[in-house]
């Protein structure tokens, strides 16, 4: 939810504030708001006042932004959060379940407002979790590709209602610091990996596979060093030598994040080159250079595979290093 003060206009009632809020849903739940031919948004943006606006694309994950004066907002949320309970108690009549699941909402926070809505020690989501009723739970990682995080709200359309007031109300009092990349969710045809619990794509120079490009890569390598997956290129069959020839590609790593590549006792570097077929050389530190040579020799498909894994470790490694 990124909150952004856009206009303060000063009205009888006090202070009337414009705030941007950000939602992440399911194609499935994007189909409920938008509803037959868009007429369902159409009802929600006249009834409750406020812009909302769907991200485009055939992405699994879509953004839903909403953006007007809080009490439109608060109607909007209303509305979608009376739509999806609508929408699980439709579903429940075909099913033999007995007891309703709550409704549940994602977020979308800049991570520098996280804190202030976490409170010190947890005290002001447990206070939020008190007052309203609802579960709300901040995500420790941030959302690939950005300075997000996802905030979950689950429970009744009510307590949802009053749990967004709230969030609201410490958004105003912390604005973002510094400038928050947005999380925009990747086309379903972009490669994607799951690692606790994210998503991670390919992205500028971190690049990672979907696992089944990473099984191919994986085979083509195998299958050009059969039986040798430590980058000897021995031939399948005596006298057939199909192997294409070695070649080397080098790589330049900061040394802060070398330990990541080399894992504990060199277990991390040694599973690369056992998962790549290909010999990966890790050059000693130069003095008063702030990055290491890692030279990668082998087919052009273990040196591919080398390099996705390498890249996974990296992107795993600042992904995690940048929740803290």
């Amino acid at each position: 939810m990124s909150i952004s003060m856009e206009t303060k206009v000063q009205s009888e009632g006090g202070l009337n504030v414009t705030l941007t809020i950000r939602l992440l849903m399911h194609g499935k739940e994007v189909g409920s708001i938008i509803g037959k031919k868009g007429e369902t948004v159409k009802k929600m943006r006249d009834e409750s006042g406020a812009r909302i606006n769907i991200s485009e694309g055939n992405c699994p994950e879509r953004i839903v932004t909403i953006t007007g004066p809080t009490d439109t907002i608060f109607k909007a949320f209303a509305m979608i959060a009376y739509k999806f309970e609508e929408d699980i108690i439709n579903s429940m009549s075909n099913s033999p379940a007995t007891s309703k699941p709550p409704v549940t909402l994602r977020l979308v926070v800049p991570a520098s407002q996280c804190g202030s809505l976490i409170g010190k020690g947890g005290s002001k989501i447990k206070e939020m979790r008190e007052s309203t009723g609802a579960q709300v739970q901040v995500a420790g990682d941030m959302l690939p590709n950005s300075t997000e995080r996802a905030v979950t709200i689950s429970g009744t359309p009510e307590a949802i209602i009053q749990c967004v007031k709230q969030i609201c109300v410490v958004m105003l009092e912390s604005p973002p610091k510094g400038a928050t990349i947005p999380y925009r969710p990747k086309p379903a045809s972009t490669p994607v990996i799951f690692s606790g619990g994210q998503a991670y794509t390919i992205q500028g120079q971190y690049a990672i596979p979907h696992p089944d490009q990473l099984t191919k890569l994986h085979q083509l390598a195998m299958q050009q060093t059969p039986f040798t997956p430590l980058g000897q290129t021995t031939p399948a069959f005596p006298g057939l030598d199909s192997s294409p020839p070695a070649s080397t590609h080098e790589l330049t790593i900061p040394n802060d994040l070398i330990g990541c590549i080399i894992g504990r006792q060199g277990t991390k570097i040694n599973e690369i080159r056992q998962m790549s077929g290909a010999q990966i050389k890790i050059a000693n530190a130069m003095e008063g250079s702030a990055e290491r040579q890692i030279t990668i020799t082998g087919t052009p498909a273990n040196i591919s595979l080398a390099q996705y894994l390498i890249n996974a470790r990296l992107t795993s490694e600042v992904t995690g290093m940048g929740s803290l």
